[in-house]
């Protein structure tokens, strides 16, 4: 299924270290959402599109676009391109971002806090939906998967008795699309500034990092909006906006002309549950060793 029938089929040892590799991106992704899920309940716990985060209602407008693609792929019998368009989502939309980036959200909130819950909606409705979109080419892992899914009333014994996802036409928003398409390619440059950073000793992990970012004015509006999106997105402990002047051996984007970034070590003291760097560390004498954030979400 991932090669074109229409073509000549190549076989080798590398081709199917590939493949294995891929099924295994694919399976990991969804055990990762599953283990995520142990205790949300769809019809009790789930969060409303319209308050849920919007990294979150981001992730939903990528899965509509998605199912879009691979019915369509389905219609035409061009199977390579449904095993492409899910492996891509998988690897690259869940696995390398917003997985990622979830984490902090997942671990670290309340168990029933509304950001909590909005991750694993929308962790929930993709898997669900991916899961459908698998069944005809992974059977037996489609079918695993469905049986370890959160119960629900009227959910199908097997996932073979069900249909394929609909496109919601209510989740899909171009306009959000294209404001995360370019906060994402802002993140990917703002990366290669970190990774200079550690590759010269001056961070470690990502949250040792305080970021200070001069964006071109085109840039402005969205990164003022969006500031702690791109920290999160970052996995960094801050990101300042800041004239270029005030930045010490800023880093000049190719990409993006005229944004500049500097990368220091963060300041304050490390908060032992959430990892991240600030200077409210220990306002409670009785726990003196996480933030103000990790002590609200233990009350």
């Amino acid at each position: 299924a991932a090669e074109d029938y229409t073509m000549d089929i190549r076989i080798s040892d590398e081709i199917l270290k590939r493949l294995v590799e891929a099924y295994r991106r694919i399976r990991n992704t969804s055990r990762y959402i599953l283990g995520n899920l142990y205790d949300f309940d769809s019809q009790r716990d789930a969060v409303a599109h319209e308050d849920m985060e919007e990294i979150d209602r981001w992730a939903l407008h990528r899965l509509q676009e998605v199912i879009r693609r691979v019915r369509d792929a389905y219609d035409r019998y061009q199977f390579h391109v449904v095993y492409h368009t899910l492996h891509n989502f998988c690897a690259v939309d869940l696995s390398a971002l917003y997985l990622d980036v979830l984490k902090d959200r997942i671990y670290t909130a309340k168990a029933a806090s509304k950001v909590r819950r909005s991750g694993q909606t929308a962790m929930y409705l993709i898997l669900e939906a991916m899961t459908r979109l698998l069944a005809p080419m992974l059977t037996f892992t489609a079918e695993e998967i469905w049986a370890a899914m959160p119960n629900y009333a009227g959910k199908a014994q097997s996932v073979h008795l069900t249909r394929f996802p609909e496109v919601n036409e209510a989740l899909l928003n171009p306009d959000l699309g294209e404001r995360w398409k370019t906060l994402i390619a802002v993140k990917g440059e703002i990366s290669k500034a970190i990774e200079i950073a550690r590759k010269n000793k001056v961070v470690g992990h990502s949250l040792d990092a305080a970021v200070a970012v001069c964006p071109p004015e085109k840039l402005r509006p969205l990164l003022e909006t969006h500031i702690e999106d791109l920290r999160a997105l970052l996995i960094v402990s801050e990101v300042r906006l800041m004239p270029k002047d005030q930045i010490e051996e800023a880093w000049q984007s190719a990409e993006f002309e005229g944004l500049a970034v500097g990368v220091s070590k963060a300041g304050g003291r490390k908060c032992n549950r959430c990892w991240i760097y600030n200077d409210n560390i220990g306002t409670n004498p009785e726990h003196p060793t996480i933030c103000e954030r990790c002590l609200n979400n233990l009350e």
